[in-house]
C-alpha cells in the first residue's frame, strides 16, 4: 500500500484533473456506501468535516447518534481507471466518527482494527490472500440480471469454451490499476462461474481490496451488458461460490508462525492453535461468514463446499479448514466456508478473533479428519448459533451485535412466509 499525505493528495488531485472525490463506507452488510464530493469539498472533507445522516443505515446509527462524521484514510485514495465527460474520480475509504476524537463502535471498519491491534500487541500479524469466486450473467432488455449464461466451461477452461475470459481479464486489468494485487484468475466448476485470486495483504487492506473489487468487478461486467454476481448459489444443480481464505501468520521479524519443517504436515503449534480456535467458533461466526438465507443452498453435500466442522492436510476440497501441502516457508491455513455476500471486515475480525482465542491456549484440535459436528443448515440454526457465542457478540460489540442480529432475524421471517414456485409445482395439482 502507498502512503499518502494531505499534500500527495491535492497534488495528485489537480495533475490528474479529477473533478469528484467519493467518500466510501460500508453497511453493515459490506455493501458499499459513498458520499460524492466536488473536488473543490476536498479539503474540508481531508480535515474530517463531511457530515452525513446515518440514522437510515442498517446497523450504524441509533436513535440518538444521528449525525455522524466520514474520517478518509488517506492511504486509500485511488483513481479510477475509466474517466468519464467531466474528468476523473477518485475515492477515499473512510472510518466513521461519533466526534472527531471517537470512532463509532458499529463501523465495521473499526471493528476489524480492533481486532488487528489486539493482534499485534500479542506479537502477531496476519495476511490473507482471499480467493473470490462468482457467476456472470447476461442481462435483459431492460439491464435486468437474468441467471442465464451461453456456455459450458469448467474447471481451467479456456476461451473459446470460456466466453467470460475476456471480461474477467478486463476486470483484473482494472483492478490492478487500482492497486489491487492480482494473483491469478481462471473459469470455476460451474457454467459462467469464474474465480479471481489476490495476492497476500494484510488483514485491514485485504477487506478494503475485497469491498473495492466487488464494486468494480460489477461495474466492469455491467459495462458489457453483463451481470456479476456474489450470491453464493443462484442457480440449483452447480457448485455455489465461496470466498475462500488463505491466512498466515507472523511475528514483527516476518517470520511465518504456521511453519514448522519437523511437523509431518509442516505445520506449527500455532498453526494448530489457530485451527482450534477457529474451529470451536466457526458455529457461531456462520451468521456472518455465510449471511444470507441462500448461503446455506451452497453449504450442502456433493458440491465441494465444506459441511463438517473439521480439519484436513492435503487437497480435499470439501474441507472446513485445510492445509495445503508444499508450501512450505509460505504455510498458509485456508478457510472454505466463507462466501462472497459476506462483509469482509466483519468475517476477517471474527475469524482472526478465534484464532487469538486458540492462540492464548483455549480449545483443542481434533485429530485431521475427525468432525466436531456440522454447519448450520440454514440461517436459522446460524441465527441461534450466533446468539450462543459470546465471543462473536464480544468482537462485534454493541449496537453492531443487536442490529445484526434483528436484520437476520427479520430476513429469516420474511423467508419462511414465502411461498415458493417449487412448492406450487410440487403441490398444488396433487392437493
Amino acid at each position: 500500500m502507498e502512503h499518502y499525505t494531505k499534500e500527495d493528495i491535492f497534488r495528485t488531485v489537480e495533475e490528474e484533473d479529477v473533478r469528484f472525490i467519493r467518500l466510501q463506507f460500508t453497511d453493515m452488510y459490506g455493501i458499499s456506501k459513498n458520499v460524492n464530493l466536488p473536488a473543490g469539498q476536498l479539503a474540508g472533507a481531508l480535515e474530517g468535516n463531511c457530515v452525513f445522516d446515518g440514522s437510515s443505515l442498517e446497523g450504524l446509527i441509533r436513535k440518538d447518534e444521528e449525525d455522524m462524521l466520514l474520517i478518509p484514510d488517506l492511504d486509500t485514495f485511488q483513481i479510477f481507471p475509466v474517466r468519464g465527460r467531466d474528468g476523473a474520480t477518485a475515492r477515499l475509504i473512510c472510518d466513521i466518527y461519533e466526534a472527531k476524537d471517537k470512532p463509532f463502535s458499529g463501523d465495521p471498519r473499526y471493528v476489524l482494527k480492533r481486532v488487528l491491534a489486539r493482534g499485534r500487541e500479542m506479537g502477531y500479524y496476519f495476511g490473507i490472500s482471499p480467493e473470490l469466486e462468482f457467476f456472470l450473467f447476461h442481462c435483459d432488455d431492460d439491464g435486468q440480471p437474468t441467471t442465464r449464461n451461453s456456455e459450458s466451461a469448467s474447471y481451467f477452461d479456456m476461451s473459446p469454451l470460456d466466453f467470460g475470459e475476456g471480461l474477467r481479464n478486463e476486470m483484473a486489468v482494472t483492478l490492478m490499476e487500482l492497486g489491487c494485487p492480482i494473483a491469478a484468475t481462471h473459469h470455476e466448476t460451474s457454467p459462467g462461474q469464474h474465480e479471481i485470486d489476490f495476492g497476500e495483504q494484510e488483514g485491514l487492506t485485504c477487506a478494503d481490496t475485497l469491498v473495492t473489487a466487488k464494486s468494480v468487478m460489477r461495474i466492469v461486467a455491467r459495462r458489457a451488458g453483463f451481470h456479476a454476481t456474489f450470491m453464493p448459489k443462484p442457480k440449483m444443480g452447480v457448485n455455489g461460490s465461496g470466498l475462500h481464505l488463505p491466512i498466515s501468520l507472523y511475528d514483527k521479524e516476518g517470520r511465518n508462525l504456521f511453519y514448522d519443517p519437523e511437523d509431518a504436515h509442516g505445520i506449527s503449534e500455532s498453526a494448530r492453535s489457530f485451527m482450534a480456535g477457529v474451529l470451536s467458533h466457526v458455529e457461531g461466526m456462520s451468521l456472518v461468514l455465510n449471511p444470507l438465507v441462500n448461503s446455506y443452498k451452497r453449504i450442502v453435500p456433493g458440491y465441494d463446499a465444506p459441511v463438517d466442522i473439521s480439519w484436513t492436510a492435503g487437497t480435499n476440497r470439501g474441507s472446513l479448514l485445510r492445509v495445503p501441502s508444499g508450501y512450505g516457508k509460505g504455510m498458509q491455513l485456508e478457510l472454505r466456508s466463507p462466501d462472497p455476500a459476506c462483509n469482509p471486515y466483519l468475517a476477517f475480525a471474527l475469524i482472526l478473533s478465534a484464532g487469538l482465542w486458540g492462540l492464548s491456549g483455549k480449545g483443542s484440535l481434533p485429530p485431521e479428519g475427525k468432525s466436531l459436528g456440522s454447519l448450520p443448515v440454514n440461517l436459522g440454526q446460524a441465527i441461534d448459533a450466533y446468539r450462543n457465542d459470546s465471543l462473536v457478540k464480544e468482537v462485534l460489540s454493541e449496537p453492531l451485535y443487536e442490529k445484526y442480529l434483528e436484520a437476520k432475524i427479520r430476513e429469516y421471517d420474511l423467508y419462511k412466509r414465502q411461498i415458493t414456485p417449487w412448492e406450487v409445482e410440487e403441490y398444488l395439482h396433487k392437493y
